[in-house]
């Protein structure tokens, strides 16, 4: 089965083919980085504008690329949410038009449920049940991922996500707009040298709050007579180590807790190095599985969804070609 996926939930139109046999068959993607970064965030209108301008093209890419021909697709499978509604509306419309146009289904995806999936792209695939690590932008989650469809959250932010905690430090140290990898970069020549805090680490609970770390990294900031490059090195790699720290404790306690031996890590925050090294070598010392997906598709990618759509084509209850997207859509209300 052939399954074409759609992805434009914020910033980026992603756009692949994945088949049920043969694996992922290629993917193309549109980052908007430049578009939005003179404005330190994403403007809404301009993402459903861009997504609009590049959607067709890159799928005719695609089926160029791959040798593929429309009447060749089994299904297409779309993010419907949650993310920016008229960023998700592009590619629903487009999504439900193909899937009209050509009579296949259509597959509506949880934006989140492609980033959990996005390990099985890889050669070595987990299994489930397993623990996942979620850490994106607007998420930081812990979940019980039981199969397709049951999803236990156990850990949510209370506040920041991790991926927010690292973009807003970044431009706090003058890094840019999104400047989560350049922050990451920057830790790498540094030290961290100041105490900063590692909010919830020993609660009792699994959830996480990182506005007080990034408001601790204000006032280091304040603090500083120079804004050396070098203090800024520093500071970035403190806040990593914090960060980080406060992350892998909850997780491996997760996992103590529900008796797991899988943890995958996805989103955005799960390239990040010093995170994929540490639980790496705890995986060793603790005697568990740790499953990344590859680099490219941590971020918002359309492979991932193509990989949920595909998985989720004999759960999907849809039958006609009315839909409608989900800005705010919680994992488990699937």
């Amino acid at each position: 089965m052939l399954v074409l996926g759609i992805e434009t939930s914020c910033d980026e139109t992603g756009i692949a083919l994945y088949d049920d046999n043969r694996g992922l068959l290629g993917h193309t993607l549109h980052s908007q980085i430049e578009l939005h970064k003179d404005y330190g965030g994403v403007v809404p209108e301009l993402a459903s504008r861009d997504h609009i301008r590049f959607i067709i093209p890159l799928i005719q890419q695609l089926l160029i690329q791959t040798g593929i021909a429309r009447h060749q697709i089994d299904a297409v499978a779309y993010t419907a949410g949650p993310g920016l509604s008229g960023a998700l509306l592009v590619g629903s419309s487009v999504a439900e038009a193909l899937s009209c146009a050509l009579g296949i289904p259509s597959i509506p995806i949880h934006h989140l449920e492609g980033h959990l999936l996005a390990p099985m792209l890889e050669d070595d695939k987990p299994e489930f049940p397993f623990l996942a690590l979620l850490v994106s932008g607007g998420h930081t989650q812990i979940i019980h991922v039981k199969n397709i469809g049951q999803y236990d959250i156990i850990g949510d932010t209370l506040d920041d996500a991790a991926g927010e905690a690292f973009d807003k430090t970044a431009q706090l140290l003058g890094l840019g707009y999104p400047g989560g990898a350049a922050l990451s970069k920057l830790a790498e020549s540094g030290s961290p040298i100041f105490n900063l805090p590692k909010p919830m680490m020993h609660s009792k609970d699994f959830d996480f709050s990182f506005s007080g770390l990034k408001t601790a990294v204000l006032t280091l900031v304040k603090k500083q007579t120079q804004l050396t490059d070098q203090i800024k090195a520093n500071i970035a790699a403190s806040f990593q180590e914090s960060i980080t720290e406060v992350l892998i404790h909850k997780t491996i306690k997760a996992m103590n807790h529900l008796n797991l031996d899988k943890i995958v890590v996805s989103g955005g925050v799960g390239a990040n190095i010093q995170l994929r090294d540490k639980l790496t070598a705890s995986s060793k010392k603790n005697n568990y599985r740790v499953f990344f997906p590859s680099l490219e598709f941590c971020t918002d990618n359309g492979a991932m969804i193509a990989l949920a759509g595909s998985l989720r084509f004999k759960l999907s209850k849809k039958t006609d070609y009315r839909f409608s997207v989900m800005p705010r859509w919680r994992l488990n209300e699937i």
